[in-house]
């Protein structure tokens, strides 16, 4: 028996971009003393990251699996496939690294491996949506002596921030060689490049301030004027707005704003649409805020953005904004 443990240095959030570093554990949990004790022989162990995609079928039609080019070898235990067993399709993937070949482990040792992967820009970010699901995962794959590979899958979650690529890679930045002896520092200073343009990228986008008004009406005339103070945020920041009734000429008894993701299939790709034929859009309530508001003039709301949803972003399947 050999126990596999997988340790994110840096927890299981990332931003595209970013390198993943993992430390990867493999123990004979065997007492030296047991009587049953003795050494285990691995062939190999790899670790590679992927991107599942997963579509609903009664609301995505995709086209067919391209059968001109089968997986290697899919049913062999031998070869090495992080996305054996998983629902969907692998739309993106770093190559394979290798973390060790022949390796003996005698009762109670352990051998630690570093892992250290780039999380593609050019990929979906995480999300988990009605009509499609973008899933990311490192799997190590561990395979011992005439056994059949073992896989170990780490989910990770992947931010992409739209626009920030141009930020990411200047184009006017110097090429300049590279020593292996400077990598590990390199990657240290790219990251923490990386996360210091990143705050700076989401303050200059969340803190311009502009007043939007929106009027309300019905078909006896205005109710009120709705209006909030900015319309980009970060997460875990608050939509704060205001429902202004005094110069309504109607009256409003209750009313109820909820903060929503909104989730749209691309037509080529949707399976049904709404009765009028336009497209079918799904939506996830977040927050809601709900008030009587019978002789009230003016009003305020405050909806927070879950850390755990997913900024607004777009691909060739569908797009997922937010909204209220």
């Amino acid at each position: 028996m050999i126990e596999l443990v997988a340790e994110l240095s840096r927890g299981p959030v990332f931003l595209a971009g970013e390198a993943l570093e993992c430390v990867v554990t493999v123990t004979n949990p065997l007492s030296p003393t047991a009587t049953s004790a003795s050494s285990e022989a691995l062939a190999w162990a790899s670790a590679q990251i992927h991107c599942q995609f997963h579509a609903s079928e009664s609301r995505v039609a995709l086209p067919p699996p391209d059968s001109s080019q089968p997986d290697v070898q899919p049913e062999s235990q031998t070869v090495f496939l992080p996305h054996r067993g998983e629902r969907g399709q692998c739309i993106l993937s770093t190559p394979p690294k290798i973390l060790f070949c022949d390796l003996r482990l005698d009762p109670g040792e352990s051998k630690s491996y570093s892992y250290s992967e780039v999380l593609p820009v050019e990929g979906p970010p995480s999300f988990r949506g009605q009509s499609v699901k973008y899933v990311y995962k490192l799997t190590i794959g561990c395979q011992r002596v005439n056994c059949p590979i073992t896989l170990l899958r780490v989910p990770l979650r992947v931010l992409v921030l739209t626009g920030f690529q141009d930020a990411l890679f200047p184009q006017d930045e110097a090429v300049a060689p590279s020593s292996p002896f400077l990598e590990e520092e390199e990657v240290g200073r790219k990251d923490s490049r990386l996360a210091e343009l990143a705050g700076e990228f989401l303050m200059a986008a969340t803190s311009r301030r502009s007043l939007y008004l929106y009027n309300i009406s019905d078909g006896r005339g205005k109710v009120g004027t709705f209006g909030i103070f900015k319309s980009v945020y970060r997460l875990g920041e608050d939509v704060i707005g205001t429902l202004n009734l005094g110069e309504g000429t109607v009256a409003c008894l209750q009313f109820s704003v909820s903060l929503q993701t909104e989730e749209t299939v691309q037509p080529e790709y949707q399976r049904r649409r709404g009765a009028s034929g336009a497209a079918s859009v799904s939506h996830v309530t977040h927050a809601r805020h709900q008030e009587s508001c019978l002789h009230t003039t003016r009003t305020s709301f405050s909806l927070p953005i879950p850390l755990s949803s997913t900024p607004g972003f777009c691909t060739a399947i569908g797009e997922a904004l937010h909204g209220y």
